[in-house]
């Protein structure tokens, strides 16, 4: 049997890639479990410091739930729409400590877009759209959708694209703040493996803690996102030794004439 998702791993990196191309990639249950036990594995996996998740071919990240194994099968929505990470991919990359780049290769349409803003980062193929057609289907969003977009975009872009089920095309996705770069398609995977190499080079258990603090911060009010910050930064700068950040001092100037 053909593998729903294929996993590289190479230089600290994993490259997680959902395989149902002749289905634009769509959301299967075989496809959801598997991808819950890939990022389980990546996550415990020390030699793994960074995670890229991307879709097959060149036309679909992924096209959302398999609405094919919707129509054949009653239970299989609610099954969805579960809070077990196994049933629920969202869910399922946010078991991840480590950092998730979203190689958004083609388009990522309703749950597909659900599954896009799990990531922690996004970058975009000039192939990649983006469209929130919940509405037009009559399901509503389950995986944080109706949430989150309007918080990284403006509530009124995102009412938009949800009272409207418009694509978003890659351009207007970089214009909007949704991706951070949009490159061609044969540049996608490189550019995706360049970030996560330099994510890969810093301390993993400094950068799952970091993960959680913006993570956490994020889900409160500005101000209670700060008294976290405070707290957490307290306690965990405590214990940080004069001497080592003197030592890492020199190598982070030197890196950073390089980017100059």
């Amino acid at each position: 049997m053909d593998e729903v998702i294929l996993l590289d791993i190479a230089d600290g990196i994993a490259t997680v890639t959902l395989n149902r191309p002749e289905a634009m990639n769509a959301l299967n249950r075989a496809l959801r479990r598997r991808l819950y036990e890939v990022m389980r594995q990546v996550d415990g996996d020390d030699a793994v410091h960074a995670v890229i998740l991307t879709g097959a071919g060149t036309r679909a990240f992924t096209a959302g739930l398999d609405l094919k194994e919707l129509g054949s099968d009653a239970s299989a929505l609610g099954s969805a729409n579960a809070t077990d990470p196994a049933d629920n991919p969202v869910k399922a990359i946010e078991t991840c400590s480590k950092p998730v780049i979203g190689a958004i290769n083609g388009v990522a349409i309703t749950g597909g877009f659900e599954v896009a803003l799990a990531c922690d980062v996004l970058i975009a193929s000039e192939n990649a759209r983006f469209a929130d057609t919940h509405a037009r289907v009559g399901i509503v969003p389950g995986w944080g959708l109706s949430q989150k977009l309007s918080r990284m975009i403006g509530i009124s872009r995102a009412k938009e694209l949800a009272f409207t089920g418009n694509f978003l095309d890659a351009a207007t996705a970089l214009q909007w703040g949704l991706v951070n770069h949009v490159v061609a398609a044969d540049a996608l995977l490189p550019l995706a493996r360049k970030l996560a190499g330099d994510m890969a080079s810093i301390d993993p258990a400094f950068l799952a803690q970091y993960k959680r603090l913006i993570d956490d911060g994020f889900a409160l009010s500005f101000g209670e996102g700060l008294a976290l910050e405070a707290a957490r930064s307290g306690a965990a700068n405590a214990a940080v030794a004069p001497e080592a950040v003197e030592a890492r001092r020199a190598a982070v100037q030197q890196r950073g004439r390089g980017q100059g």
